[in-house]
């Protein structure tokens, strides 16, 4: 690359040794690992790579357990080489990976494929010939040098299939523009090289011919024949032996002759065969100013998504909006891949149909897929075309419609993601999911009419919501709206609303307006393994899910899911928004529903493993709670097991929408149990977050699954949870209503524990409204029964509670002697959520007695242990009141600081004690960066 504007050129090559280049001088990348980690990023500059897929490229299956953190290390090094080195070059962390940013010329693999795309677009074979060999002259040796690992490896026999055909297009091009004699000696080369590759073989024979070798090309076919049928026992194909018969006649067609360029002759004909635009086409803007940025010449663009999800539309669409682009025609075949009624068009059907589009009569048509290949390549070779191939089973079914050399534009659609193409043929893949909420209501209104969408608003929402942006959803929808324009929205939208009678509101009456035959079509070309988990996919609960639930929902060993889950993520039945995780849209979840086999027993298999995982992620959270009795999980059943607390309170970070879910399913399903459980498992995340609706929610079902278990233990320690949940909220009243409940059948059964606890929350509803002195004698009470349980985690806890109503009451002496035994008890029993709060309370003690150097180093061991712990309204408290100590000790500025980061935590929380933070910080200085929450 040439420098321009003053900046330093940078040349990135993975053609052979991974190496970058600075104005000619080599960078320093380090170690073969971590050149590796920079060729991971190339093959995708400009994307982001998730850091899982990194782990996967770089060390295989099984990375070593120090693997993300010796990435990191690995990813700075290089980026501080490369900034070093060339400014203009960065590694960026986003949320959804690192992103390695560079011009895609100055990455070898990327100007390959750029220089390849514009040599078999040339409209002159003298250029094409040229540009091939800029191309090929930027390999260096084998790519990635001696780098070993599966992805590499895969990329690797990629890209040599690419430069291999590249190779063998440039002597296509060649002999056309008459180079025959400057090539016969690599022919030669290749030939012994390649013995059995018959397309060398038919080359290499045409170039000896026009050299004269008439003899030589057919001793070179001779030689061919007999290798085959030693070594595979088979005879030529037809293209050869179409070759030999023309050696053999000296057919004239052998000769080299000027073929004409640029716009096709007028005696041609001119097909054009789109079908009719699709009418009021709405939204899909942004995959039109996709569609838009290619180039005019040759591309290729795969464009994938579930059945349903409007792919031809758009396809169409573009075509029509864009035919002025192609002057030499347009081509349509519908391939009926996924045809609920017809069987796959076979490529030498497809093939035929464009060449009679293309004026050949049928005496001239050749009988086998490889002469009709061919022909029709040669046919379009100098013809700027548009090709739409619409509704492709898999890639094997369209690369025989590919048009070769020619400056042709190919829209592919499918339900499968193609792959092939992308990888052997350089596709753009343009995966499309469901339409924005804006768009999907403007296709509503468009077909419906706006009035009786705004007329009708809550019916039109439930419309919307159900249909989920699903093209084909909404389209049957308003089909029904618009041809009974006396029938009101709600009618359908109660249809909808019942899921034992969605799916049937989605049936137009034909099987191309029908939600579940156009499912069917996608179910009917899965594997049994693959139809099977997508059936059972549709009792999971929740909004996504990950491998290892997956495999115990189907009782299967996580490597065979995997292998399953991508074919389904193939055929765009399943999704996966983010590295590891999983969603189905709601309707193919509905769908799949219907088709799942043993249900009962498959969904007691799914709520056994989050329940067990969830019960064991929460033991990491707080490890001093007490046991709860699970039994074994069910047979098939493998729960996630998790190394450190960091790992589990990930786990409930991106799960607990899921357990929710699930405990409800479980209570439905009157598996009270589990409903139970559940919510003991998530208490503690729940709490911690700050999500006290939710945690409301999930011990109101525990609750009632409770009662119809008649477990009084079980009802009493529901109200209490329920209970604190109302302190957090403010409902006082609500509060001192459970815990009235939760006393009286603790005193039932004689649980002391019980009883300790419920005194404990009889003193947060004092304390919360201010009344200290009301508090504390609730909490005595708590101490001595936990004295007489012999429950000392409770014991510490009481003590802080005590301590922190005395420093309310004006007595911080007495409170720094309870918060000092809380702690040094908490610590004995290393439980560091409790010295965090003991923490917390000394630094309000010594607060009160003036002691600001001891009260912010309380403070900040607090807020320090909360965020790691998770806690985030805890944290949030500790920085206020660290706020107030530096604000007490003159120190301003940091107590701004202070007040501004609980602020936010609280803000994030939608907690009320956001509006006393802001009045603080309009009080001591300008206002707030944070907004109103």
């Amino acid at each position: 690359m040439t420098p321009s504007g003053g900046r330093m050129a940078v040349e990135f090559r993975v053609l052979g040794e991974v190496e970058a280049v600075v104005d000619g001088g080599s960078v320093d990348l380090g170690h073969a690992r971590q050149r590796c980690v920079l060729a991971a990023l190339l093959v995708d500059a400009n994307r982001a790579v998730p850091p899982d897929r990194i782990l996967d490229r770089v060390w295989g299956e099984d990375p070593p357990e120090c693997a993300r953190g010796v990435l990191r290390t690995y990813v700075s090094r290089l980026r501080r080489s490369l900034r070093d080195a060339a400014g203009d070059v960065a590694i960026e962390r986003r949320p959804d990976g690192y992103v390695l940013t560079v011009e895609p010329e100055a990455v070898d693999v990327h100007r390959f494929g750029s220089l390849l795309a514009r040599a078999r677009a040339a409209e002159d074979d003298d250029r094409a010939v040229e540009l091939f060999d800029r191309a090929l002259g930027l390999w260096r040796g084998e790519p990635f040098g001696v780098a070993d690992t599966p992805w590499l490896n895969g990329v690797r026999d990629g890209l040599l299939a690419q430069r291999q055909a590249a190779v063998l297009d440039r002597h296509d091009a060649a002999l056309r523009a008459g180079q025959h004699g400057r090539l016969l000696p690599d022919l030669l080369t290749l030939a012994r090289a390649h013995p059995l590759d018959e397309r060398i073989a038919a080359l290499l024979m045409l170039a000896q011919y026009r050299c004269g070798r008439q003899a030589d090309a057919l001793a070179t076919y001779q030689g061919i024949r007999r290798t085959l049928a030693e070594t595979l026992g088979a005879d030529p194909g037809p293209v050869l032996q179409r070759a030999h018969r023309r050696v053999l006649s000296a057919d004239p067609a052998l000769e080299p002759a000027s073929r004409p360029r640029g716009p096709a002759s007028s005696r041609r004909p001119v097909p054009r065969q789109l079908p009719a635009a699709p009418a009021r086409f709405t939204g899909r803007g942004a995959a039109l100013t996709e569609l838009g940025t290619a180039p005019d010449a040759a591309f290729v663009c795969a464009i994938g998504g579930a059945g349903g999800i409007g792919k031809t539309w758009l396809a169409l669409r573009w075509a029509h909006d864009n035919a002025s682009r192609f002057p030499d025609g347009q081509l349509y075949v519908n391939l009926r891949g996924f045809d609920p009624v017809d069987e796959p068009v076979p490529p030498a059907t497809a093939v035929r149909g464009f060449l009679e589009a293309l004026g050949v009569e049928a005496p001239a048509m050749p009988p086998d897929l490889d002469g009709r290949v061919a022909l029709f390549r040669s046919l379009i070779a100098d013809r700027r075309m548009l090709l739409v191939l619409d509704n492709a089973r898999d890639a094997a079914q369209v690369v025989p419609l590919l048009p070769g050399a020619a400056p042709c534009a190919v829209l592919i659609t499918s339900r499968r993601h193609l792959l092939g193409l992308v990888s052997a043929y350089g596709a753009r893949p343009l995966t499309l999911d469901v339409l924005t909420e804006r768009e999907a209501r403007q296709l509503l209104a468009d077909r419906v009419g706006v009035e009786r969408v705004v007329t009708e608003p809550d019916a039109a929402a439930v419309l919307l919501r159900w249909c989920a942006g699903l093209p084909l959803a909404l389209s049957i929808v308003a089909a029904r709206a618009a041809s009974h324009p006396q029938l009101p929205l709600a009618a359908l939208a109660g249809e909808l609303d019942e899921a034992a009678t969605r799916l049937d509101a989605l049936d137009g009456g034909e099987v191309t307006v029908s939600l579940r035959a156009v499912l069917s079509t996608s179910c009917r070309a899965l594997t049994p393994g693959a139809a099977r988990l997508f059936g059972l996919l549709g009792l999971c609960p929740g909004p996504d899910f990950t491998v290892p639930a997956a495999a115990s929902l189907a009782a299967l060993p996580a490597g065979r899911i995997g292998a399953l889950l991508r074919e389904l993520t193939d055929g765009h039945l399943v999704q996966m928004p983010a590295a590891g995780r999983y969603r189905m849209h709601d309707l193919v979840r509905l769908f799949a529903a219907e088709r799942a086999a043993d249900r009962a027993t498959a969904l007691r298999r799914i709520l056994d493993h989050y329940t067990h995982t969830a019960v064991g992620a929460d033991r990491l959270l707080a490890p001093h709670r007490d046991l709860i009795a699970l039994g074994e999980p069910a047979a098939g059943v493998v729960p996630e097991r998790f190394a450190d607390h960091g790992a589990a309170l990930a786990w409930f970070a991106a799960e607990h929408a899921g357990l929710q879910a699930a405990q409800r399913c479980a209570a439905e399903a009157g598996l009270d149990d589990q409903a139970g459980h559940l919510a003991w498992g998530l208490t503690t995340f729940l709490d911690r977050s700050g999500y006290w609706q939710d945690r409301l929610a999930v011990h109101a079902i525990a609750l009632a699954a409770s009662r119809r278990l008649a477990d009084t233990w079980a009802q009493g320690h529901a109200h209490r949870e329920m209970a604190l949940c109302h302190v957090w909220l403010g409902r006082h009243d609500e509060a001192r209503t459970h815990l009235r409940h939760a006393l009286e059948l603790f005193q039932a059964i004689g649980c002391v524990r019980g009883q300790a606890d419920t005194q404990r929350g009889l003193a947060r509803v004092h304390a919360q409204q201010g009344r200290h002195r009301e508090a504390l004698p609730h909490d005595r009470h708590a101490l001595r029964l936990y004295q007489v349980a012999g429950h000392r985690p409770g014991e510490a806890v009481a003590l802080n509670a005590i301590g922190w109503h005395h420093a309310h009451l004006g007595d911080p002496h007495q409170a720094v002697a309870y918060c000092t035994r809380s702690l040094a008890l908490h610590r004995e029993l290393g439980d560091r959520h409790g010295m965090a709060n003991a923490w917390d309370s000394l630094g309000y003690a010594h607060h009160q007695l003036g002691r600001h150097a001891e009260a912010r180093g309380y403070y900040r061991q607090a807020a320090d242990m909360f965020a790691e712990l998770g806690d985030r309204y805890r944290q949030g408290a500790a920085h206020a009141g660290l706020g107030d100590t530096l604000q007490a000790a003159g120190e301003t500025g940091a107590a701004r600081r202070a007040w501004q980061a609980a602020l936010a935590i609280f803000q994030e929380l939608r907690h009320p004690r956001a509006a006393d933070l802001r009045t603080r910080l309009y009080r001591y200085g300008p206002r707030p960066v944070a907004p109103a929450a």
